[in-house]
């Protein structure tokens, strides 16, 4: 399934900020490429921390629209110009617009919608409550997708009861998360040194710092864990949490034994070197951080959050599930974790960017 020449297939994302939906489609970017086709990554604006890591041989096309009514006419001209013969989206204005841009332009485009959070939790959609604007649209608009995928089987089931689509339309494939430079970079350096040989364990959070993480919850089970023994603890990310945690941290007396270094370009290095990696969210679609930490040969532990976490822990001796919310449980769970031999580093196939790519591409041809 690989891309006839001057074939192209376009990858459509509303920013590059540094979450997990736009290093998965990125790396999905450069399995296309490397099957040979031609690969445009287009995005409503240009901006975010994944600016310059855009893969080589890819191009970068600014849509310059600030929401779904404004990119839906550029995306058609792009789409009447370019003719791609694929279009991936991700989250749910690059899907919505995806699907009206090809309406619109009346092009032979296959269009695959992707579903990249548990929408019931990220839509905030409760019992009793008018629905969100976008899943009313996207109920409207998915349908007329060719395809469309979600990241784990629980993703899958509660969009297909959202949006009223038979599961069976429903395809769930792995996040494009390992790739073969992964090995190199968690053997990198860190540069923290809190992770140099001797010093306590480190226990290691990763992700935006945002309330979906919960990561007042990971704080409050440390302080509980360090009650107990000498650790520490660094969270990577940034988002609009970050004082409110470290004011958090100073009034459990724990100020001193935990960093928020922000950003990072390599979380690898600190996964391949934590004496526990946790997830402490409250939902997710499937977890991009777990699936790395495991394949960095860290230990485990994720709150059993809809959803992900059930799916990636499967058979993953160094893995452990707790309830969503539990301090307490988390602590305990940490310290097991702390007691056992580092494991090995494992390969999770169905993870593998070049595996979820030949999916994706059968998804569209579907």
């Amino acid at each position: 399934m690989s891309g006839s020449a001057g074939e192209v297939a376009g990858v459509l994302l509303p920013t590059l900020s540094g979450g997990g939906a736009e290093r998965a489609m990125l790396l999905l970017a450069r399995g296309l490429r490397e099957r040979g086709l031609g690969v445009d990554l287009l995005t409503f604006r240009a901006e975010g921390e994944l600016a310059g890591a855009v893969p080589a041989g890819v191009g970068l096309v600014e849509l310059g629209a600030r929401n779904i009514r404004e990119a839906v006419p550029r995306l058609a001209r792009y789409l009447r110009r370019r003719r791609p013969g694929r279009l991936f989206a991700a989250r749910e204005a690059a899907n919505i617009a995806a699907v009206l841009a090809r309406l619109l332009a009346l092009a032979p485009t296959r269009v695959v919608v992707g579903i990249r959070n548990t929408l019931s939790q990220s839509l905030d959609v409760a019992a009793g409550r008018r629905l969100p604007p976008v899943l009313r649209m996207a109920r409207l608009v998915y349908p007329w997708a060719d395809a469309v995928v979600a990241v784990s089987d629980g993703a899958a089931d509660d969009a297909a009861r959202l949006l009223g689509l038979p599961r069976q339309r429903i395809t769930s494939i792995g996040n494009p998360v390992i790739t073969p430079e992964l090995e190199a970079l968690a053997a990198a350096d860190p540069g923290h040194p809190w992770f140099a040989p001797g010093q306590p364990p480190v226990v290691l959070g990763c992700g935006r710092l945002v309330p979906q993480k919960d990561f007042p919850m990971l704080l409050d089970a440390f302080a509980r864990l360090r009650s107990e023994r000498p650790c520490r603890l660094v969270i990577l990310g940034d988002g609009p949490e970050r004082e409110a945690l470290i004011a958090r941290a100073q009034g459990l007396g724990a100020g001193d034994a935990v960093d928020l270094p922000g950003f990072v370009a390599n979380p690898f290095a600190f996964m391949a070197r934590a004496g526990a990696f946790a997830l402490s969210s409250r939902f997710e679609g499937s977890p991009n951080v777990l699936v790395q930490a495991i394949a960095c040969g860290s230990p485990v532990v994720a709150t059993d959050c809809p959803c992900g976490p059930r799916e990636i822990l499967d058979g993953v001796a160094a893995g452990r599930l707790v309830p969503v919310g539990d301090d307490a449980a988390l602590a305990v769970a940490l310290a097991e974790l702390l007691d056992l031999p580092r494991p090995q580093a494992l390969a999770l196939p169905r993870f593998d960017y070049r595996a979820a790519t030949a999916a994706y591409l059968a998804a569209a041809d579907g």
